[in-house]
């Protein structure tokens, strides 16, 4: 077994390499799915010295095979949404408490106390669904919030508009979490100037609208509520742990958790710092899943634990993952 609490205490880079050392050492034993695609590779634990010489398991993994490190109980399964006919993403989970603390503490990390705000979670296309990790994220954080006008809205958007400006007004911190469309929607309805309300995209249109560059959405939000800036968390289906950006695009991750990019030519060679690729994610949270994980999004490294999310491959952009029909 695995000490998972240890990750949590990782404050310098070389504790990082050496727990992401340990982790692969460990799902490359215990994850059959994941041991497949390293032999394929030719790749050993002997072989590696740095987290950067790692494989990535491509995401799509998670739509066609278990991926598990771990022999003990699935404690709930996560689920992507999908349109109708289309195969989803499953995240086995062993020990939600894993989940738990790790999006408890990077939350923490980057705002400070969930008691402090107020959580309005506007996320229909969510609450429609069952299997999702952001809902079950943002209920915990409603609930250690503490606060009993924290809660989740559908379509009432009215009641939503009248608790944002008494709670704002008031001087209350506010926490609205939204997916963009229902964002849209809210702004078209009622025009705000809120002053204590931090407003959290968490994307996706999912068909729901004509999709929007980032920097137009956030024009649109921004002029909407009447803020400043625009906050997003980067979080999907397959980790257990979030990027935050404040404003700008630019994402902060976690100690336990960083990004590189892979050249989209060549999907084994990761590049330096400010190019454009594939974004690698290593989320050391996965310990019982795979915590190395190649996606589907382009971006680039802007700065120490700092990255850009650019857009998503289309299927004809992905090279060099030959080795998905394992």
């Amino acid at each position: 077994m695995m000490d998972t609490q240890a990750i949590f205490n990782i404050k310098t880079e070389a504790q990082f390499n050496e727990h992401a050392l340990n982790v692969f050492n460990f799902q490359f034993k215990n994850n059959r799915t994941y041991r497949s695609f390293c032999d394929l590779l030719y790749i050993h634990p002997s072989d590696i010295k740095h987290y950067k010489e790692i494989p990535f398991l491509p995401i799509e993994f998670f739509k066609t095979r278990e991926i598990l490190s771990s022999t003990e109980a699935v404690q709930c399964t996560f689920s992507s949404s999908g349109t109708t006919g289309s195969v989803t993403s499953k995240h086995l989970v062993t020990d939600v408490s894993v989940y738990e603390d790790s999006f408890r503490k990077g939350f923490t990390e980057a705002y400070g106390d969930i008691e402090d705000y107020v959580v309005l979670a506007l996320l229909p296309s969510y609450l429609e669904r069952n299997g999702s990790s952001l809902i079950y994220m943002v209920n915990d954080m409603i609930n250690q919030s503490g606060h009993p006008e924290s809660g989740f809205y559908l379509n009432n958007l009215s009641e939503l508009e009248s608790k944002l400006i008494e709670l704002d007004s008031s001087g209350q911190k506010v926490l609205l979490i939204g997916v963009s469309f229902a964002l849209l929607d809210l702004v078209e309805a009622h025009q705000f100037q809120l002053k204590h309300t931090i407003i959290m995209e968490t994307g996706g249109m999912k068909g729901r609208r004509k999709e929007l560059i980032r920097t137009e959405l956030h024009d649109i939000l921004k002029a909407g509520f009447g803020v400043n800036e625009i906050h997003s968390e980067y979080g999907m289906t397959e980790l257990l742990s979030q990027g935050y950006s404040k404003g700008h695009g630019v994402f902060n991750c976690p100690p336990w958790m960083k990004i590189l990019t892979r050249d989209p030519e060549d999907a084994l060679t990761i590049q330096t710092e400010g190019k454009t690729g594939g974004i690698n994610v290593i989320d050391l949270a996965n310990i019982n899943s795979c915590a190395f994980i190649a996606t589907q999004d382009l971006g680039k490294i802007t700065g120490d634990n700092e990255f850009e999310v650019i857009g998503r491959f289309d299927n004809s952009d992905i090279r060099g993952c030959n080795l998905m029909a394992l």
